[in-house]
């Protein structure tokens, strides 16, 4: 073989070899979110988009310096000055009637932005008068914002010193008025504007002043008795804001163009002030702009919306984020003075003059947004002249149509890591706009799809309130765009369920659930919302009931589409989880009946949410009828159906539906679970691990000691795999035979404690009272006429039939299901025990006991004990007796040693505990006798046992779906390495034909040594002769390993792996010297009894079509769909015998099955059970070893048996048509599936390859090289799928590959 093939990736293929490259067309087995991904939830985001502290500026006071008709003396103006104050020439009239039109006219301009609050203006005032005026507005405001506007352009400059001037009532002197007298009236929160020359110096002083009462605050915390703690505490000034005209060393402007207060005009008027500054030969205009301010279908009302979205713009993309919430978000008239702050910077540093804020703001002049601002201005005042003196109509700006291309091609165009889009503000404020609202919403849907980070990002810049107004909207065009959006949102953070049921929002998502027109996708995300909305919040519940949700869901349980259907089941189970009127609204629609049908769903992830809906149904803690208990029985029973469902996702939701029925019948299930102890106890038979149990004929051999293996970290690995004394550790210490031995092991006690099993009631540290040994023996060995006998509750099979459900889930192969299982179990297990004990307890601490609860609202939850378990060493079948203390062990590397310490106090009895407390209660605290808890008195855990999987679920909302797959993006690296293994396999494949074509004369040797456990797998590169990686499959110690198969073993390879108790497992990373991981396991055949005469487990599988076959020491071939992970057919065998081979034929929907009694069996599973059997070859005398269907239209049946004799049928004939007598003794048989040869391997050490016509072509009896020693027995062997490569393995530890082509060393 060329070596360098399998490497290169380029084999030479033509473009037409490579468009018809097959693996393209095989589908992928096992490779859904599902089994790719932990079922849990996305971390929430830190949310800080929500503003906790908004604010609303209440009280305004106006403090106009003017003295009209007298310059200050520090003032050189010059001739002709600016005069203008609120666009007033105050020598235009007299001074007293100009103060007066000023004040008015500034109100006037702050009223256009904040109309509610409350003005008083103060002109010319004394200190008094401000000092009267603060403190009046402050005690009016109590804990909202004041503004203080100071116009200073009467009154010298400010002093170093932190003060600015005001006049005495003569108006014959200048007052200075300190700034930390004006912090005390003005108390915080507030904010000032300084309109004067060297405004800079007050923002200085007051920080220094604000710093200054920071550290008296921190002396008087610090010493009570210092005279600073005994005055009034000043007030704190962290939440001031500061907005002045200048620096501390800059004048004013005195341009005779420019307004006196540019600096208050631009906060005021901005509008107003731009276009005075555009263009003079327009300033006729401009004071006669056409519109109204908040009008934007008006000249005026549009400026004003641009530069609304403009300037929120720049500061969203300039600003801090936290920043940008407390200025531009926080407070309506801030924001709106913040806004024209950008402006008055842009236009006062061109007249070198730089506004100062506090908190300071980064330089935003020279932004490129500024130039959008200056063409809106442009366009608009180009039409002024023809609008006013022709009134012609008014063309509205291009500005959002273009910044809405803009945005667009940022989403179409950027690249995956990029920086956020600068238009996105600018699209919040098209949605004001009906003319833009539907290409707005489109793109912002677009946006908020690229991933949780988009959403944070929207819901920062103020997204929320405008589409929570939308849903006001009737438009139904808006619809499948508002409902995507808010999907996303409740996706990333679902604390808006109390915004949307506040304004009514929940009736617009039931409107569209109800809408029989809107595709099922919308309907998806419309019920995807109302299962948030009534997520754990009774209200949201409430209102969705009273909206006739529950009804409006049963109508699309039978929607074809299946994530509609998943999500429709996941909001009944919310809307009525812990709501008992919901309930029972569900009960008269008969809503449980109706979900039965989706348990028997195609999609895993359906009856999943099914069997949450159900048991959520059942678990209501409302006190019991009759009636309710008679559902319940009914739900758990349909439930119970669903032991065996294929998927584990499916088996979790189960054990944690059927934990909820086992709390509200908590005393039956302790009354079972006493009976099956004292069954068990009674049950004399050791483990099945070393001796023969009644049923089972067969005697199972003592499987060798478990190899030291290294220990896998991944929890889906399967526990934690470590040698077998510390996998033996748990077991051994709980589980003591009545003798006092150790017990067999079995891994059902090997499990790392998983987020998903930590809640259910038993120990912290997983020493349980039932061990896994003692679980297993129940399922196995109790009988049900003893227990309907003896179990003297009503119903006694339903609680019967559930205990047996939770055994089996309990020794469930996917290590979560038997993880959950088990803490159901002990957690009744413990609270049967301790009620049935009224003696002392055992000396290791205080344990729990409470009388058995009648079927009751006390227990929502399973609480575990407050307390210790009995000291390890206590077998479940005799726990009143006491054990002597187990000899010590290494503690395995997954959890720490438990050593119980004995408390000074004697454990409490039955008679001090409450008769009502909640099962697994805490119970009376146990103090020693200094009133230190003891140390062996551990707490237990008490939380709701949940999988995860609608927070699971629910993340596919919060990833992108607009997103094309990178499995299907033509660039991407995993398309890319999925080209490159197609094109190595067909590589492979035309390479391997030439070989064939050539012909195989013989086969040479390559050996390698190896050894082999029934529990675990090793695999080696054959090429390299290296052992590549070895694990524990996580089967029981007296089961072994029987079958194995690599399933999409052209792609991304699985191994599936089937031991003779009839589990599957199904592992990933097998062979790359990483953790291998558990991707799904399950119970493929039930009723297997492991034996070592028997054939196990068997099984084929078709790549093609996904079904898997199995069979073995049973009477059925069953076929499974891995894709539905659902059993779909069984065909009965029609023998007495085991089935001992299987091979299918997807094309013929043909199965053909050898069996141990020497019979070959053909089985058509298009037909019923009954004739689906269509021919039966008995022509072997004995076990038949192999049989195999060629994939071809009219392949032949190949089956060889023990003695040898290879017989080729025809499977439209009843008679064989070939054959070949080999050698006796035959163990193990292969054929190769392209090449015209099979091998044989034998008991007595030698293997035989044969071609079809019955010559041989090599007798193998020797390893290769000089004195090569004799071969071993074979045990197995196999071909290369297209290579003429034979693998043997034999019973003398070696593994050998066979080319035919003579390896070079």
């Amino acid at each position: 073989m060329d070596a360098e093939l399998l490497h290169s990736p380029v084999v030479g293929l033509s473009e037409e070899e490579e468009a018809d490259m097959s693996d393209w067309n095989l589908p992928l087995a096992f490779m859904k979110k599902r089994h790719l991904e932990k079922i849990e939830g996305s971390k929430a985001l830190a949310q800080s988009w929500r503003m906790k502290d908004r604010m609303k500026t209440v009280s305004v006071a106006l403090v106009l310096c003017l003295n009209v008709g007298v310059d200050p003396p520090d003032v050189v103006k010059t001739s002709p000055c600016a005069r203008l104050e609120c666009w007033i020439d105050p020598l235009s009239m007299s001074p007293q009637k100009a103060l007066e039109t000023i004040g008015a006219n500034l109100q006037k301009q702050y009223e256009n932005w904040q109309p509610r609050a409350r003005y008083k203006q103060s002109l010319d005032p004394t200190v008094d008068e401000v000092k009267k005026l603060c403190t009046s507005l402050r005690r009016n405001a109590k804990e909202e914002r004041v503004l203080f506007h100071y116009n200073g352009h009467g009154v010298p400059r400010p002093t170093v010193n932190g003060e600015i001037w005001v006049f005495n009532k003569n108006y014959t002197q200048y007052i200075p008025l300190s700034i930390y007298d004006l912090q005390t009236w003005m108390g915080s929160p507030s904010i000032f504007v300084y309109d004067c020359s060297n405004a800079g110096i007050i923002v200085k002083s007051f920080k220094q002043f604000a710093l200054q009462r920071e550290q008296e605050l921190e002396v008087a915390a610090i010493n009570p008795n210092h005279p600073l703690a005994q005055m009034p505490l000043p007030p704190s000034m962290k939440n001031c804001i500061q907005l002045a005209a200048c620096e501390a060393n800059e004048l004013l402007p005195m341009n005779p163009d420019l307004p006196a207060d540019l600096f208050t005009s631009c906060l005021t008027t901005p509008i107003k002030i731009l276009c005075k500054l555009m263009c003079v030969c327009v300033c006729v205009c401009v004071f006669r702009i056409p519109g109204r301010l908040n009008d934007r279908r008006t000249p005026l009302g549009e400026l004003n919306w641009i530069f609304t979205a403009i300037t929120d713009t720049i500061a969203w993309n300039v600003l801090p984020r936290d920043l940008f919430q407390k200025l531009f978000r926080q407070d309506l008239l801030v924001a709106s003075l913040f806004r024209n702050f950008l402006l008055a910077e842009r236009i006062m540093r061109s007249y070198n003059c730089t506004p100062v804020s506090s908190p300071r703001l980064p330089p935003t002049y020279m932004h490129a947004m500024w130039q959008a601002w200056d063409l809106a201005v442009d366009i608009c005042l180009s039409q002024l002249p023809t609008i006013i003196e022709e009134g012609t109509a008014f063309r509205h700006s291009p500005f959002f149509a273009e910044q809405l291309t803009a945005f667009q091609v940022w989403l179409t165009m950027g690249v995956e890591n990029r920086n956020p889009p600068e238009q996105l503000p600018i699209v919040l404020q098209v949605l004001l706009s009906q003319v833009h609202r539907l290409r707005a919403l489109d793109l912002l849907g677009c946006f908020l799809d690229l991933g949780p980070w988009a959403v944070s990002l929207a819901l920062s810049v103020g997204i929320f309130p405008y589409v929570l107004k939308l849903l006001q909207s009737s438009a139904r065009e808006l619809r499948p765009l508002l409902v995507f959006i808010w999907a996303k949102i409740l996706a990333v953070d679902s604390s808006c369920q109390a915004d949307l049921v506040k304004d009514n929002g929940h009736k617009y998502f039931l409107s569209v659930l109800a809408d029989p027109y809107m595709p099922a996708e919308h309907r998806t995300m419309a019920v995807f919302i109302l299962a948030v909305i009534v997520n754990s919040y009774n209200t949201g519940q409430e209102a969705c009931l009273q909206g006739n949700l529950i009804a409006i869901c049963l109508e699309q349980l039978s929607d074809p589409h299946p994530l509609l259907r998943q999500w429709v089941a996941i909001c009944l189970g919310r809307i009525w989880q812990n709501f008992d009127s919901a309930r029972w609204c569900g009960v008269r629609d008969s809503a449980h009946e109706k979900l039965y049908s989706l348990l028997s769903d195609p999609i895993p992830e359906v009856r999943c949410a099914a069997v949450f809906a159900l048991g959520t149904f059942v678990g209501n803690s409302a006190e019991r009828t009759d009636h309710s208990t008679t559902i319940d029985h009914n739900v758990a029973m349909m439930l119970a159906q669903l032991i065996n469902d294929g998927s584990p996702v499916v088996r979790k939701e189960l054990v944690v539906a059927l934990s909820h029925l086992v709390v509200q019948y908590e005393s039956n299930f302790c009354t079972v679970a006493l009976q099956f102890m004292e069954e068990e106890k009674n049950y004399a038979a050791p483990s099945p691990a070393n001796t023969t149990e009644p049923g089972n004929l067969t005697p199972v051999r003592e499987s060798p000691a478990i190899p030291r293996l290294r220990s896998v970290n991944s929890y889906t690995n399967i526990r934690a795999a470590t040698t077998a004394r510390n996998l033996n550790k748990s077991l051994q210490n709980l589980n003591l035979n009545e003798e006092g031995g150790p017990v067999t092991f079995s891994p059902g006690n090997l499990s790392a404690s998983s987020s998903a099993s930590s809640t259910l009631g038993s120990p912290d540290n997983d020493e349980y009272i039932l061990s896994f040994e003692t679980i297993d023996k129940m399922r196995r060995v109790s009988s049900y006429s003893s227990l309907n006998s003896l179990i003297g509750v009503s119903f006694n099979s339903v609680y019967t039939q559930i205990w047996r459900v939770l055994l089996h889930l309990a020794a469930d192969p996917f290590p979560e299901v038997s993880d959950l299982a088990m803490k159901v179990l002990n957690s009744i297990a413990y609270k049967a025990t301790m009620n049935a004990r009224p003696q002392k307890i055992l000396d290791s601490g205080s344990l729990t006991q409470s009388a058995p609860a009648s079927p009751t609202s006390k227990g929502t939850l399973i609480h575990q004990a407050g307390g210790s378990p009995p000291i390890p060493g206590v077998s479940s079948s005799s726990l009143t007796n006491e054990v002597p203390k187990p000899p010590t062990r290494d503690a395995p590397p997954t959890r720490p040693p438990y050593t119980p310490t004995l408390g000074t106090q004697g454990p409490p009895h039955s008679h001090q505990f409450q008769r009502t407390r909640k099962m697994f209660d805490k119970g009376p605290d146990q103090m020693t006798e200094d009133g230190e808890e003891t140390p062996g008195h551990r707490n237990f855990i008490s939380m709701a046992l949940q999988t995860g999987l609608c927070d699971w679920s629910a993340k596919y909302f919060a990833q992108p779906v607009m997103k094309i797959p990178e499995e299907h993006d033509m660039e991407s690296q995993v398309r890319k390495e999925r080209e490159w293994r197609f094109l190595r396999n067909a590589g492979v494949r035309r390479q391997s034909q030439r070989i064939i074509q050539r012909g195989t004369t013989t086969l040479h040797n390559s050996t390698q040594h190896c050894t082999f456990q029934p529990y675990s797998a090793l695999f080696w590169d054959w090429e390299k002769g290296e052992r590549l990686d070895y694990f524990y499959n996580g089967n029981p110690r007296y089961t072994r390993i029987t079958a194995m198969e690599y399933l999409n073993g052209h792609d991304c390879s699985l191994l599936l792996t089937a031991t003779d108790d009839g589990a599957l497992r199904i592992w990933k990373n097998f062979a790359d010297q990483r953790n291998p991981e558990m991707v799904t396991a399950w119970q493929g055949l039930s009723d297997m009894l492991p034996s070592t005469r028997g054939a196990g487990m068997v099984v084929d599988w078709e790549q093609e079509t996904g079904l898997l076959m199995t069979s073995g020491d049973v009477r059925v071939v069953r076929i499974w769909d891995t894709e539905r992970e659902m059993k779909v057919q069984d065909i009965p065998t029609g023998a007495d015998s085991c089935v001992t081979s299987l091979s299918c034929d997807p094309q013929r929907s043909l199965v053909v099955a050898g069996l141990g009694d020497g019979s070959v069996r053909v089985y058509d599973r298009r037909m019923g059970p009954n004739e689906c059997r269509v021919m039966t070859y008995r022509e072997h005398g004995a076990w038949v070893v192999k049989a195999h269907l060629q994939r071809e239209t009219d392949g032949h049946i190949i089956s060889v048996s023990v003695n040898g004799d290879v017989r080729f049928f025809d499977p439209r004939t009843p008679d064989s048509i070939n054959i070949l007598q080999t050698v006796k003794g035959l163990t193990a048989l292969d054929i190769h599936p392209q090449a015209n040869l099979f091998a044989c391997g034998s008991m007595n050490q030698f293997i035989a390859v044969y071609n079809s016509n019955g010559d041989v072509i090599s007798n193998i009896k020797y390893y290769d090289g000089f004195m090569g020693q004799r071969i071993g027995a074979i045990s197995c062997l196999a071909f290369h799928p297209y290579w003429p490569h034979l693998a043997v393995g034999s019973n003398d530890y070696y593994m050998s590959i066979y080319s035919a082509e003579k390896r070079l060393r």
